[in-house]
């Protein structure tokens, strides 16, 4: 069993952990724009492509920094930088409109949901 389940896992998991995350991200995301005031996301076009979007800010500011924007991840740097990526997010996304406060607010409950998401840990 483990033996077919290692070779699937080199394949086609990969693409299925990316999406599994972006999925995640979305719903992350979802959640945060609807409890945060001053944070909003027109349409679930507009959600998969902000999803899309900070999964790879994300990724790109993992992969050069080594920081992981992760309000319990990282403390308080963690915390900025995921403010900091939710705001940057609305230049790149048609739809998606989020002030400075509502993106501090929204780190906060992006990181309360992120935590109890599965599958958003690891990637």
């Amino acid at each position: 069993m483990s033996h077919s389940q290692t070779r699937s896992e080199n394949g086609t998991s990969t693409i299925w952990q990316i999406v599994g995350r972006l999925f995640a991200a979305a719903v992350v995301l979802a959640v945060t724009a609807f409890f945060t005031p001053g944070f909003s996301i027109n349409n679930i076009w507009t959600l998969i492509i902000a999803a899309v979007v900070l999964t790879v800010i994300d990724y790109l500011v993992t992969k050069f920094t080594g920081l992981h924007a992760s309000p319990f991840g990282k403390g308080f740097v963690g915390f900025a930088l995921a403010a900091v990526i939710l705001y940057v997010t609305q230049f790149f996304v048609a739809g998606y409109s989020i002030s400075w406060v509502a993106a501090i607010i929204g780190a906060l409950i992006y990181g309360v949901v992120d935590y109890f998401i599965p599958g958003n840990q690891q990637m």
